[in-house]
């Protein structure tokens, strides 16, 4: 099996770019050409501003808060593959997990903020013991996609 979330980080990246059209075609209208007439709605024109600046900023540092990183999994050959790196307005660093099918140890889920963070932890057994490699964030990845990958992992984790 092999998936990867592009689909929900372009998405992300195509609705940061629109609230960024959004909120500087705002400016420019309210502030430059004076186009926009205060009070709107009701609301001054700082209300409005203080408003639209939050919900910009909420629109592109969630995905940071909650680590939405950009994931690709396979299983097809002899090897459990992720890669996978963060998806906010930074791009990260990009990380690369592979583990042979007979070495791999198992694996963890965690969750943080109530249910809002989730991440797998890999475990890969060597000569020496057993090694966890850092957490691989899952956050953004439908419920669909991380039943699939945790039943692949499920299907290679051995019995105890």
């Amino acid at each position: 099996m092999t998936l990867d979330n592009s689909k929900t980080i372009i998405n992300f990246r195509i609705k940061l770019f629109g609230a960024t059209v959004v909120f500087i075609a705002y400016i420019i209208l309210a502030y430059f050409s004076k186009t926009i007439k205060f009070p709107l709605l009701g609301l001054s024109d700082t209300a409005v501003t203080l408003i639209l600046v939050a919900v910009y900023l909420l629109i592109a540092f969630l995905p940071m808060i909650l680590n939405y990183q950009f994931v690709f999994f396979t299983d097809e050959n002899e090897k459990i593959i992720f890669r996978y790196f963060n998806a906010g307005i930074t791009g990260g660093k990009k990380n690369s997990v592979e583990i042979d099918k007979g070495s791999f140890a198992g694996y963890n889920t965690e969750t943080r903020m109530f249910g809002m963070i989730k991440s797998i932890v890999l475990f890969q057994k060597f000569h020496e013991g057993v090694a966890k490699y850092p957490p691989i964030f899952i956050t953004a990845l439908s419920k669909e996609e991380r039943s699939k990958i945790l039943r692949s992992l499920e299907s290679f984790s051995p019995s105890e």
